[in-house]
């Protein structure tokens, strides 16, 4: 008997799932209400059950991203339709052909990102973490994958959305129906966020984290926006602040950056907390 078998005496779930698929086809066994509940995909997704798939959601992710040891990230949001700089002549407008930049400081960010993490941790702390789609998704895991370390994916089903990128760590790819707990990922282990161009999704993110943090939900953090001019003509944020619909230290959540250079100093010169090891891990309420 192994110390496994021994601290669990039990009979296995697994066991019974294997057992019940070998008994006799009868009518009893073919109906249904006979299948192991835990093991019957049309039960598990009843309009009733969603309770259910809202915590398989949330524990799945977080027991396998503590049984790799990931022990804190650093988050990149930004647009799937972010082109590839050697793809840029395909964009349909020419903003979008000038964001192709962002692809490159994404992907040189999360590449020095990850050499650290690799020097410091040995790759448990300050893990790259992206939705796990193209654009900057792809450059952020691309950069990862670049400095030799992994990189976690957290996609979500979508209609007409694509496979992962080939650069996430295929055993730290996550897969979402439920946007709410893809986003309590994102940032219940956050030493940093990262915000590139983007659209609706970014624009989400981007104020559900700074909602977050201005209420204390979440504790503060380096909170980077790449690109000054995109995200100054994207949103007025004095008017805001003359309107008085936020403080005037609101404007000090976030802070502008250009490149990764300015994102790395950026990040080891944040003055609330004024230690690495002060933010890491963060903390959300749960």
């Amino acid at each position: 008997m192994t110390e496994q078998d021994r601290r669990h005496p039990m009979r296995r779930s697994r066991e019974d799932v294997s057992t019940a698929e070998g008994v006799p086809q009868t009518p009893q066994t073919r109906s249904p209400a006979y299948r192991l509940a835990y093991a019957d995909e049309d039960f598990l997704c009843r309009e009733e059950l969603r309770p259910v798939r809202l915590q398989l959601e949330l524990l799945k992710t977080t027991l396998l991203l503590d049984e790799a040891e990931v022990e804190s990230t650093i988050v990149l949001f930004g647009g799937a339709r972010i082109p590839r700089p050697e793809r840029a002549g395909d964009a349909r407008t020419a903003t979008l052909a000038g964001l192709s930049k962002q692809y490159d400081e994404a992907r040189r960010f999360a590449q020095m990102v990850t050499e650290r993490s690799l020097a410091d941790s040995g790759g448990r702390e300050n893990v790259i973490v992206t939705g796990g789609g193209p654009g900057v998704m792809e450059a952020g895991n691309r950069g990862a994958a670049d400095a030799g370390g992994r990189s976690i994916g957290l996609n979500i089903v979508l209609p007409h959305e694509q496979a992962p990128n080939s650069f996430v760590t295929p055993e730290l790819s996550f897969n979402f129906h439920y946007f709410a707990i893809r986003k309590m990922h994102f940032l219940t282990r956050a030493a940093a966020i990262c915000v590139f161009p983007g659209g609706f999704g970014t624009l989400d993110e981007l104020f559900e984290t700074l909602t977050l943090i201005q209420t204390g939900r979440m504790e503060r953090v380096p909170f980077l926006l790449f690109g000054e001019e995109f995200w100054r003509r994207i949103v007025d944020w004095e008017a805001l602040q003359d309107a008085g619909t936020i403080g005037d230290d609101d404007l000090d959540l976030f802070r502008f950056v250009e490149t990764a250079e300015d994102a790395m100093a950026c990040m080891d010169d944040w003055h609330l907390p004024r230690t690495r090891r002060d933010f890491i891990p963060n903390r959300v309420e749960g």
